[in-house]
Order: structure tokens, then sequence, then C-alpha cells
């Protein structure tokens, strides 16, 4: 009866500690709802009988990263080439690997026997000579759903040089891992760079598929363009619902709730102020050395963002121009997807920070193209840096009301290009 107390009693401990480890991981444990089907994504249908003419007989090129894979993680180039002729790969930003730092330029090389044609270096559009053996360009890569990232504007150079070279273009389509939420300002023309091309919202909604249907259309490209659709997806869906793995898409969205923080933070980031690049959880703080952590919490407690939660911390980042230093600010927490709208989000934490450091948070010139200010180029317009600062609540009001209007005229312009409605 003794041993018996004593298994039962060790065998409860053991249940405690696995309990409290859950606890202390977080984020990191989730519960997976095996009764929903997972997502099929279109990688996985190249094998399907009636779309294997699209592949078959043809010098196939690929656009990829380390995204580029299937549900059980097989890359999408191994698949293409033991299935089909794959010929040429072609990478974006960050390399094959995803392991090439922000906006450095790296140059051609080859993988496997097979030549890989960097996008990423002096030029961001694929040469004449790069497309001579190739008869179709397959893209197989996933986004973030946040405009201000560069792999949708390589697309757009592919779409527009394949169309010129006569070269079909298929799309093998993959979740918007925010799923089809249309939210913030849209892209005015005169901040168009190779950070966000076309008029589209901050938050676009769409996947990568139907971005090169509309696009095509309503920008006028004229590519040959056929786009694999997936099976069981729906615009509602976020990352977690498709029940497929996360691979990071670039150095600094290592997971699917970094691309929601990346739209809450990642303009804010052109600023004096740290949004946690060089810690483990980049784009998931704000921050300062001339911060006060409780002060700021409990500002941003008072503007009540719908949807967000703040944890007074401290942080120091390894790498960047604050690397080293003990910085002071919040961690932000995303408590209710469904509440939250990102860029309304964005803007409010910032309107925070100047109303309380008016004089300490300065933004960093532009990188792109001569003059003005980097924050705009990724924001779209230059509300976040111009309105931030003595907006009083009816026009903060009237400018979320603007914002919202573009979206819905966004949403009846999309609207025939959507394909998962």
């Amino acid at each position: 009866m003794f041993a018996r107390l004593c298994v039962v009693f060790v065998s409860l401990i053991f249940f405690l500690g696995c309990v409290g480890c859950n606890a202390v991981l977080g984020a990191r444990v989730r519960l997976v709802d095996h009764s929903t089907p997972r997502v099929v994504l279109g990688v996985e249908r190249i094998d399907e009988a009636e779309l294997v003419p699209m592949f078959q007989g043809k010098c196939l090129g690929l656009f990829t990263n380390q995204t580029g894979v299937d549900s059980e993680l097989r890359s999408s180039v191994d698949r293409l080439r033991n299935r089909y002729n794959l010929v040429a790969i072609y990478v974006p930003e960050h390399g094959l690997f995803g392991a090439v730092k922000a906006g450095e330029k790296f140059g051609s090389s080859e993988y496997q026997g097979i030549p890989v044609f960097s996008l990423y270096g002096d030029s961001r559009r694929p040469s004449k000579e790069m497309l001579e053996g190739i008869d179709a360009m397959v893209v197989d890569i996933q986004d973030v759903g946040v405009r201000h990232y560069t792999y949708f504007s390589s697309l757009a150079y592919i779409m527009e040089e394949c169309a010129q070279a006569k070269k079909e273009v298929i799309v093998l389509d993959r979740p918007n891992p925010l799923g089809g939420v249309v939210q913030g300002p849209v892209l005015k023309k005169e901040y168009a760079t190779f950070i966000g091309l076309y008029p589209i919202p901050l938050r676009h909604g769409l996947t990568i598929g139907e971005f090169a249907c509309y696009i095509n259309a309503e920008q006028g490209i004229g590519a040959q363009l056929n786009v694999v659709p997936m099976k069981g997806y729906r615009n509602h869906m976020d990352w977690q619902a498709t029940r497929l793995p996360w691979v990071q898409t670039s150095p600094r969205i290592p997971y699917d709730e970094t691309a929601y923080m990346y739209d809450i933070t990642g303009c804010i980031g052109n600023t004096s102020l740290s949004v946690g690049i060089g810690t483990g959880k980049p784009f998931h703080f704000v921050g300062a050395e001339f911060i006060d952590a409780a002060r700021v919490k409990e500002a941003l407690d008072k503007a009540q963002i719908k949807g967000l939660a703040f944890r007074a911390t401290g942080f120091s980042p390894e790498s960047g121009a604050l690397a080293g230093k003990l910085l002071q600010g919040v961690e932000i927490y995303v408590m209710n997807k469904k509440q939250v709208n990102l860029p309304e989000a964005q803007f409010k934490i910032l309107q925070t920070l100047r109303e309380l450091y008016p004089d300490r948070i300065t933004f960093d010139k532009r990188k792109y193209g001569s003059g003005g200010y980097t924050i705009d180029i990724g924001w779209g317009e230059p509300s976040l840096r111009e309105e931030t600062s003595g907006m009083t609540a009816e026009q903060q009001s009237q400018l979320f009301a603007r914002w919202r209007e573009e979206c819905r005229d966004f949403e009846r312009i999309v609207k025939p290009y959507k394909l998962y409605e």
C-alpha cells in the first residue's frame, strides 16, 4: 500500500512539474486541434494528375527560399527536381537560407548543382540572361502579411520581366499568416519603393497568389499567370488555424506571432526607440535608455488599445546601435487577435510615447531614395511621423476613419482576385 502511495505521489509531482514547465513556456506551448484538417499548400498539389501538364516537359525556374517547404518540411526545390526539370533557382533578400542580414547584398551561387540567382544584388530584377534557360517561373515563398516586406516586390519584378520575356509564371499559393483582414493606410504613390511598390494597405489581407492576380491585372503587368490554390484554406484563418509548421521567413521573423508584432512595431523601429531587434523576441518590445518602464506601461494601459496588453520590462539588445545597453520599456502582448487593429495600435503606441518624451524621440532618414524619413516609406504616408504629436482624439478618429475607408475601397478592387472567400 505504501509503495502504491509513493508511486501516486511521484506521478503527481511529475504532473505538476510538467504543468509548471508549460506555464513557463507560455506562447511556445500550443494545443493542436487534430479534428480540423490542415491546409494543403500549393506545392503539395504539383503531383495531382490535372496539374501535372502545367509543369511536365518544361524547364522550370523556382523563386523561393527557406520557407519553400511542404507540411512535412520537404523543400520545394527537392519536390520539383525529383519530379520535373528544375534548372534554376532565384532568391530574394536574405538569400536561399534566410541567413543574410536585412538590406545586405549578395551574389549568385549554386545549390546541389543548380544555379542560384540573387535578386538582391546589383540588380533586383532577373536579367534576360537569368531567364534564358527556363520556360516557366514557379513561385513558392512565404510572405508575412505586411506591406513593407520585399518578397512581394521581388515577385512583381519577376512577373514584369517574365511578361517581357514571354515566360509563364506559376504561383504555388501559401497562407497569409495574418489572415484576410485589411487594416491601415494605403501606400501613397510618392512613397513607393522596393519595400512597398503598390497602393495596398499596411495589413493587406492577401495571399501571395491573390497578390499576383491583383497586380497582374490592376497594375497592367500582363504576365501569363497561373496560380495553384491551396485546399482547405479560408481568408479568416490565421497561421495557427492552418496547422502548418512555421519556418522563419527572415532573420527577424522567427515565429508566426512575430508577423503580428511586425505590424505593431515595425515602423516604430525607424526611430530612436528600440523594438527589440537584437533580442530573442524582435518587434515584441518598445523601449529606450531614457524611458521609465512603469510610467510607459501606465500610460499605455490608459490608452486602452483593444486586443493588446503591456508588461513593464527591461531588455538589452545584443546587436544594433543600442547593443549592450540596458533599455527600459514594455513588452507587447496580443491578447485578442480579432479585436486588435494592428496599424492603429502602432499609431497609438508611438503617440503615447511622444506625449511622454516629446524631445527624445527622433526619426531615421530615408534609406530608400533621397531625402525624407525611413518611417514614411514603411508606413506609406507621413502620418505616423507627423500626426502622432499633438493630435486630438477627434483628429485621431478622423485619421483612422480615412484609413478604414481606404481599406474598404481596396477590398472592392481586389474582390475579383480573392481565391478563398
